[in-house]
């Protein structure tokens, strides 16, 4: 299991539960730093306060699990749209 399946299944019912869905997630390294990026969604839209709360809710999850054992940004933002 690769890292974004294993975080997927640590946050997506928690995520589930604010009425959010979680879109992908990527582990990625670019210009040497590492992001992980948490894209969500929700009807009718996601705000600034939804991924504020994302985060807030699912930062301590990936702390205590520690499944990275690098450095990384985490980056929760709206679904990534097709094309861009």
């Amino acid at each position: 299991m690769n890292i974004e399946e294993e975080v997927k299944k640590l946050i997506e019912n928690d995520i589930n539960k604010l009425g959010i869905s979680l879109e992908k997630i990527e582990f990625v390294k670019e210009d040497g730093i590492y992001f992980l990026r948490i894209y969500i969604d929700k009807e009718p839209i996601i705000n600034i306060n939804d991924c504020v709360n994302v985060t807030k809710l699912i930062d301590p999850i990936l702390d205590k699990n520690n499944l990275i054992d690098k450095s990384y940004i985490l980056d929760v933002c709206s679904k990534k749209k097709e094309g861009k």
